[in-house]
């Protein structure tokens, strides 16, 4: 397995032979000593030539930077879908950002948006900044919005038939393509071009239609039972909005959307302002 294929976090861990990886000649330490072909960049403080990591010409650190990715922390992850929307809302013809700038419309500090994007390998010019076209390739594939997903929606009431109604999936490669209840009055019926399957029938759709995310939208009581029957059908990605806190097996990641909990929050601090 070469080093391009190899996990990030075995890659980030792994010192890079400058000779090796064909640096030599065209890229280079500036450091000049006998060991400065044996520099881990990803080190904090020095590299291994007791040169300062970093201590590389440009074009260097550009190749070091493709080559050496770090593991992704969840909560820049979190932050990614933010930065991607801001970056949507330029208009055709703007080719450039500031992190400052960006940082403003996401509402957070330039500092965190140059570390998030630095998880890329993505880093801005000086006096210039990010390429925004660039930008939203690197995220997009960060995200894997570069391939269509397939959604599944189990509940279909008022709030699954608004989710089954959104047209926003689509605009991020997001396709619904079944719904599910165990409701025999649901059952049958027809939302946005789809009919309302049995849920007895999730199982063999899931693997028919190559399903990939699971939402669930059903009360709380049946969310459990609704979690245990995707993660069997082989679904590993689960969005839960029923009003409940979900058990899934290990290697199926849920993310909850609890609307009357963020109530809740914002309530706190009404209370506290007075």
């Amino acid at each position: 397995m070469s080093a391009v294929d190899e996990p990030a976090a075995v890659v980030a861990s792994t010192p890079i032979d400058v000779d090796e990886a064909g640096l030599d000649g065209r890229f280079g330490c500036r450091s000049s000593c006998a060991t400065a072909s044996r520099c881990s960049p990803g080190d904090s403080g020095a590299a291994r030539c007791g040169a300062p990591c970093g201590d590389f010409d440009s074009e260097t650190a550009a190749y070091i930077a493709a080559m050496v990715k770090r593991p992704v922390p969840r909560v820049t992850v979190q932050r990614l879908p933010v930065y991607l929307r801001c970056l949507e809302s330029f208009p055709a013809g703007r080719q450039r950002v500031s992190s400052d700038e960006l940082a403003e419309m996401a509402g957070v500090l330039g500092a965190k948006i140059r570390k998030d994007l630095s998880y890329l390998g993505t880093h801005g010019t000086r006096g210039v900044g990010y390429d925004i076209e660039h930008l939203k390739h690197e995220i997009r594939m960060e995200l894997g919005l570069t391939r269509d997903w397939a959604v599944v929606i189990v509940g279909i009431g008022n709030l699954g038939r608004a989710l089954a109604n959104y047209g926003g999936f689509g605009e991020r490669r997001f396709r619904v393509v079944g719904l599910f209840d165990n409701d025999p009055v649901k059952v049958g019926t027809r939302v946005d071009g789809l009919t309302v399957e049995s849920l007895e029938a999730l199982g063999s759709a899931v693997a028919a239609r190559k399903v990939s995310i699971g939402i669930i939208t059903t009360p709380a009581q049946a969310a459990q039972e609704v979690t245990d029957e995707m993660a069997a059908a082989g679904l590993r990605s689960i969005l839960n909005f029923a009003p409940t806190v979900i058990r899934a097996p290990e290697g199926v990641e849920v993310r909850r959307v609890d609307l009357a909990t963020e109530l809740q929050v914002l309530t706190f601090y009404l209370a506290k302002s007075g």
